[in-house]
Order: C-alpha cells, then sequence, then structure tokens
C-alpha cells in the first residue's frame, strides 16, 4: 500500500519524508520534482519567506542509480531560515521561547485548539507543525508519484479559476491549460482577468488583509475502474475529498459540477454513455470522470475552495491563552493570497491519491510487474469495448 509520513516544523532545521510503496526500477529525475517544488513557491502575492527558501529536494534512501530500489524513499527539504530561528527551535538545547512566544492566538489557525488540545502556554509549538510550509513534502510526494504514472501516460495540471471575487466562468481543454498556465504568474490561463486579480491583490495587501480562491485540478488518461464501490473507504472520491480537505486553508471541495448538480434534473446531469468506433466513451462529464467511486477513464475534474490566509497584518481580536484578557492577534510574516501556489499543491496531492489507487489495482513490485499487469488489464477491457 502506498503511503507516506512526514515532519518537520516551519522554522525547524528541514522537513523530512518517508514514502514507501513505490515499485522498483522506477527512473526518477529530480529536476523535475524540484520545479514542483519551485512553482509551489511562486505565485504574485507570496511573502518574504519564499525569498529565503529555494526548495530542493535531498533523496536519502530508496533510490539508487536514479531508479526506486522497491523500499522506502526517504528524503529532507532543509529549511534555510532555521539559521534565523535556531535559538527559538533548537530540539535538544535551551531555547528562548519568550522572544519568539505567541500567546496572542491568531483566529482561523490552530492556535487556539492545539493549545488546548496539547497543554501548551505557547502557541509557537503549534503553528510551527500547523503551517502550510509542510506541503512542500506533500509535493515532492506527489512529484515522485507523477513519474510513476507518466510510464502510462497519465497527465495533470491546474489552474487558478478565480481570487476574490474575480472569476474566470471559461471552460478549457486540459491541453490549453497545460501549454498556458506556467506563463501566468496567478496561474490563470485568462489573461483578461489577470490584471484584475493582481490589482484585487495589490489592494488587499495594502489594506493587510488577504484573499483566498478556487483552484481546479485536472487528470486526463485514467483507466476505468481505479476505486471501489464495495466499501466506502475504498471509493476514490471520498480519498480525493480527505486528502484535499487536509490541505491547510483548504474549506470545499467538489468533483464535475459539484454543487451545482443540486440545481438541475437527473436527465441534465447524467452522463450518457454511447459505443463507437471509439469504444465505450460518455456524451458529457458533468461527473467530473467518477461514477460510484470508481473512475470512468473520463478525464478527472476537481476544484477546491481556499479561505483567505488568517494571518493579517492588521490582526484581528483575540484573547491571551495565558491571562485570557482580550488582545489583538500576534502577526507573523505571511502571504497576502497564496491562491497559485495552492494549485500546485492540491495537484500534487491528487497525484498522490491517484497513484495510491493504480498500484492497488494494477499491482507489482518492480516496474515490469507493473507494466504486464496494466498491458493484461488494458487487453480485457479492449475486450470488453474500452478503448484508451
Amino acid at each position: 500500500m502506498l503511503r507516506y509520513l512526514t515532519s518537520g516544523e516551519s522554522h525547524g532545521q528541514s522537513l523530512i519524508t518517508i514514502i514507501d510503496g513505490i515499485p522498483s526500477n522506477i527512473e526518477l529525475n529530480i529536476e523535475d520534482i524540484n520545479e514542483e517544488l519551485k512553482k509551489r513557491q511562486g505565485g504574485y502575492g507570496r511573502g518574504g519567506r519564499m525569498k529565503i527558501e529555494k526548495d530542493k529536494i535531498n533523496i536519502i534512501g530508496g533510490v539508487r542509480g536514479k531508479k526506486t530500489l522497491g523500499s522506502p524513499i526517504s528524503f529532507e527539504i532543509k529549511n534555510k531560515d532555521y539559521e534565523n530561528w535556531s535559538k527559538y527551535m533548537a530540539p535538544m538545547e535551551d531555547i528562548y521561547s519568550q522572544e519568539k512566544a505567541v500567546e496572542n492566538v491568531r483566529p482561523g489557525h490552530a492556535d487556539l485548539t492545539g493549545c488546548l488540545k496539547y497543554d501548551f502556554t505557547d502557541a509557537r509549538n503549534v503553528l510551527e507543525r500547523s503551517s502550510a510550509r509542510e506541503t512542500a513534502s506533500r509535493v515532492a510526494v506527489g512529484a515522485i508519484c507523477k513519474q510513476v504514472l507518466k510510464n502510462f501516460d497519465i497527465d495533470f495540471v491546474s489552474h487558478v479559476i478565480q481570487i476574490g471575487d474575480v472569476k474566470d466562468t471559461n471552460l478549457y481543454d486540459f491541453d490549453f491549460i497545460k501549454n498556458n498556465v506556467d506563463n501566468s504568474e496567478i496561474r490563470c490561463v485568462n489573461h483578461n482577468i489577470e490584471k484584475d486579480i493582481i490589482k484585487k491583490i495589490d489592494e488587499c495587501k495594502k489594506e493587510g488583509d488577504t484573499l483566498g480562491g478556487i483552484v481546479e485540478i485536472r487528470v486526463k488518461n485514467l483507466i476505468p475502474g481505479l476505486g471501489s464501490y464495495t466499501h466506502f473507504d475504498k471509493k476514490i472520491d471520498g480519498n480525493i475529498a480527505m486528502h484535499l480537505m487536509s490541505i491547510q486553508a483548504i474549506k470545499g471541495v467538489e468533483i464535475g459540477l459539484g454543487f451545482d448538480v443540486a440545481s438541475s434534473s437527473g436527465s441534465n446531469i447524467m452522463d450518457e454513455i454511447v459505443y463507437d468506433e471509439n469504444g465505450i466513451k460518455r456524451k458529457s462529464n458533468n461527473l467530473g470522470g467518477i461514477e460510484g467511486g470508481m473512475t470512468t477513464g473520463e478525464e478527472l475534474i476537481i476544484r477546491c475552495a481556499m479561505k483567505p490566509i488568517p494571518t493579517l497584518y492588521k490582526p484581528l481580536d483575540t484573547i491571551n491563552i495565558n491571562t485570557l484578557e482580550k488582545y489583538k492577534a500576534s502577526v507573523e510574516r505571511s502571504d497576502s493570497c497564496a491562491v497559485p501556489a495552492c494549485s500546485v499543491v492540491c495537484e500534487n496531492v491528487v497525484a498522490f491519491v491517484i497513484c495510491k489507487f493504480f498500484l492497488e489495482k494494477i499491482g507489482g513490485d518492480s516496474f515490469i510487474d507493473l507494466k504486464n499487469n496494466y498491458d493484461s488489464y488494458i487487453k480485457r477491457l479492449g475486450d470488453r469495448g474500452w478503448k484508451e
């Protein structure tokens, strides 16, 4: 079973990750992994932290000669900012905790509840781990999973469709998004609204406020049958939603038409099935490539809503966690908008889920076993009328 664990704090020495379940003899390209990490750090509206960190993966184990060994892959992503925080974050030395202590807990963060749950008097013990800095690890995990799936032509892309109240209502082809999204500093392929979004971010930043938005993730060349209808925890849409909702600041996930299915009749929503020289196909893709907890082979379409970042430069009312007196929330260095970066995180989180279900369905300890099993499944599908 494909799984991973991450460890590390936002201003700690490094982020550590172990990913287990990748078959042997998968060739990895470290430049492609680092490129995904670079994309996560980009985007208009990012804060000063991104000027310090230049994330790169250092693979420690599980890979030899650029090929996976089938054993757990371990890697680290160093935090360069640790040099400025070592006297506050040292694991085994006396620390000057009061100087960087956070007692005025911030609304919208894990600060207050984390302090109550784990019995802390300093919310830094909470925010260092709950920080979205942890998503760098998840992007690297997804980038490794993409390198497994590219051997089977499964491809991923993501883009921003809304920031604040500026929304792109157009529908785009997968390849158009793929060819244009990296040319935009806000990862929006509609350049007609790009200036409006940048203006909105600038205005918000001047006011000391933040903005959220919506990102869309697309996956193409999937095979039917990833996931299952047989039990709740085997449904792939349930797993996708769970993993995406676990990303910091994500408050909503929808697949296909999502909430819009509630406003129309079944005859207008369901994707009719046809068979012709191209095999079994659907006339539409309103359900976003998933039926009954399984992929249909159509393009997967997912959207995520990200809340505005809760660390504000015009802090909100709160209390001191220790005295219970009224204060303004503590101010930490932060972004005014991280929606473009969020699209990269979501895309790679989806890549992990797809890879997990792909490996469970196809199976194989080595790449050649995986390839042979895949070819066998594709042949069986072809005998039943489905074509790639």
